[in-house]
């Protein structure tokens, strides 16, 4: 099993901190004025004391005019702090959703080039889960630390300072209130923290089942399996039920042990006033002083169980994704990448080998040249390395040993995109976007023309079934394509690759989804799109490459036999002609 390494909270900060820095500016300066807002609330409770310090003084001469002097600062204050926050709710609003958008953005560029072996072994559905946590959790966590932690640690010192300078004694029963119920919660939320880890997982899980079903929905239907899904999913939500239940249980839990400490405190605060009030020390107004310290503090503690598990939970749901931000490429440029310049499209295979991992050898000591413009067949059984073989061209995979050069430019030295932008590849089973029928066609070259478009379509023979729609091009094709034929989707990557034109072509059952009749129509359109271009195709039906210039045998990831049809039609006891015997004689031979 493929070591993980442990995602710090530094990791996590630097993402964040990137995301954040395109409006830095801005972001800190809502904080600040958030923060100011804060310090304001420090000073009415002030003013209360001294109102209700007047009231307890009883009528005297001018005390109407001190006290509305009083409230009129108080609500100076008030005004004060409320164009405090709502400056600071203006700016944070507008740099949150830029900076949730920045870590979608970063999270997408980042996970968009990881390897085909990655996207493989990943559910889709699971990614697609990760980047929007990563996001919601960058919310969450801003919005704890602005409107939550910082308030408290102001109230805190505000509380412990001015209780202090009253009744020292109050603010000592505050102090190791605050410091008891700070240091249990924290700790009690740290141990907790694998908890939250487990149900966040536990929620990738049932997400990446879900997208995986619905995606196979149709294989569901056609053998029955809907009550084998059905069970199977159960079984995956109630474990997430029982995972997410036991983390509900444990912050109750916290809940209750720290509302049976205020109680307490609330009891020896008051015990203590009463006994100062008692000797004359303390007035009516420093216990309303108190009283408001008091449940201020006790409003705002009482959610240091849910701060620290709001805190824990989004560093639980970022952990997912920066584990793949800071995974390495499996196939990455070279520092010093080059741009590949192919004029001639000489493919050079020289001793190559791939290993899928160490027991797995699936190209063995591979030795090929095909040479610009050459049109080569690759023929062999399944599981010979076939589709392995052109994936290491196109360096999906990056080979093992040996080396593919290009022209004689080794691919690995040369950049992924220049690369590419040289082969078109029509796959065996196309999957398209959501798209329009025009957009998915002109991926092949996003700055053609309509007009160019729709010449590849005709030529492509998808201009037949395109023009019966009633959108026509602007036809949505629904997820990868499932509102077409398997023969109407593979017609649209062909046309998708003479759009393209590059100058390598790789053909892999790009005719399996095709009926006879359709084959034939599109015979012509392939003599077109391998014109002046180095080809490799990849078929069963070796009728399609009967006229191809070379045809290689490959066996168990090894070349066993090449030459022309004519050549190897005659080898006896050759791979080729075995498998052209098999399909002429029109069934298989115990």
């Amino acid at each position: 099993m493929e070591h993980t390494p442990q995602i710090t909270l530094r990791q996590i900060l630097k993402q964040f901190r990137r995301a954040i820095k395109p409006v830095r500016g801005r972001f800190l300066i809502g904080i600040i004025t958030i923060v100011c807002s804060s310090l304001v609330a420090i000073f009415p409770p002030l003013f209360y004391k001294k109102f209700f310090d007047a009231l307890g003084g009883g009528v005297q001469p001018g005390l109407s005019q001190a006290l509305t002097t009083i409230i009129s600062i108080i609500l100076v204050l008030h005004i004060t702090g409320w164009i405090f926050q709502l400056i600071g709710m203006l700016l944070y609003n507008y740099t949150q959703s830029r900076v949730t958008a920045h870590l979608k953005q970063n999270s997408f560029d980042y996970l968009i080039l990881h390897s085909y072996s990655f996207f493989a072994n990943s559910f889709s559905g699971s990614l697609v889960q990760k980047v929007n946590r990563f996001s919601r959790a960058f919310e969450s966590l801003t919005d704890v630390l602005t409107f939550n932690v910082i308030p408290l640690l102001i109230t805190i010192v505000s509380s412990i300072v001015i209780t202090w300078f009253l009744v020292p004694v109050l603010s000592v029963i505050i102090m190791v209130w605050v410091i008891v119920t700070t240091v249990f919660n924290i700790g009690f939320s740290r141990w907790k923290y694998k908890y939250d880890l487990v149900s966040s997982e536990s929620d990738s899980k049932t997400s990446g089942f879900l997208s995986d079903t619905i995606t196979n929905n149709n294989a569901i239907s056609l053998f029955g399996g809907y009550r084998f899904e059905s069970a199977s999913f159960t079984e995956i939500t109630n474990d997430q039920a029982k995972k997410q239940r036991f983390s509900w249980q444990l912050s109750e839990a916290l809940d209750g042990t720290q509302y049976f400490l205020l109680l307490f405190v609330e009891f020896f605060v008051f015990y203590y006033a009463i006994q100062y009030w008692d000797r004359g020390i303390i007035n009516v107004g420093t216990f309303v002083l108190v009283q408001t310290y008091i449940i201020g503090l006790a409003n705002k503690l009482s959610g240091v169980s849910r701060i620290a598990r709001n805190v824990y939970q989004s560093l639980a749901d970022s952990k997912e994704i920066v584990e793949i931000l800071e995974k390495p490429y499996e196939i990455a440029d070279v520092v010093d990448a080059k741009k590949l310049l192919a004029p001639e499209g000489e493919i050079t295979f020289t001793d190559v080998g791939f290993n899928f991992h160490e027991t797995r050898e699936v190209i063995k000591n591979f030795n090929l040249t095909i040479h610009g413009g050459e049109k080569v067949a690759v023929i062999g059984p399944s599981g010979a390395g076939k589709t392995t073989f052109v994936r290491l061209v196109m360096r999906l995979y990056d080979v093992t040993k040996g080396s593919i050069k290009i022209d004689g430019q080794n691919i690995q030295s040369v950049t992924q995109d220049s690369l590419r932008e040289f082969i078109s590849f029509v796959p065996q089973d196309p999957v398209l976007f959501h798209r329009t029928l025009m957009d998915n066609i002109r991926y092949g070259r996003r700055d053609a023309t309509d007009e160019e478009v729709k010449d590849a379509a005709r030529i492509a023979h998808c201009a037949e079934f395109i023009e019966a729609l009633p959108l026509k091009y602007e036809t949505f094709v629904g997820e990868r394509g499932i509102k077409l034929s398997g023969g109407e989707r593979q017609r649209i990557a062909i046309a998708r690759a003479i759009l393209k034109r590059a100058p390598i072509l790789i053909l892999d059952e790009a005719t399996s989804s095709l009926d006879s009749e359709s084959e034939t129509l599109i015979q012509d359109a392939f003599d077109t799109l391998m014109k002046d271009c180095t080809t490799i195709v990849i078929a069963h039906r070796l009728s399609t490459i009967k006229k191809m210039d070379r045809i290689v045998g490959m066996a168990d990831g090894k070349i066993v036999e090449e030459g022309t049809h004519e050549e190897l039609s005659k080898k006896d006891g050759g791979l080729y002609q075995r498998l052209w015997k098999l399909q002429v004689s029109g069934f298989i031979q115990e």
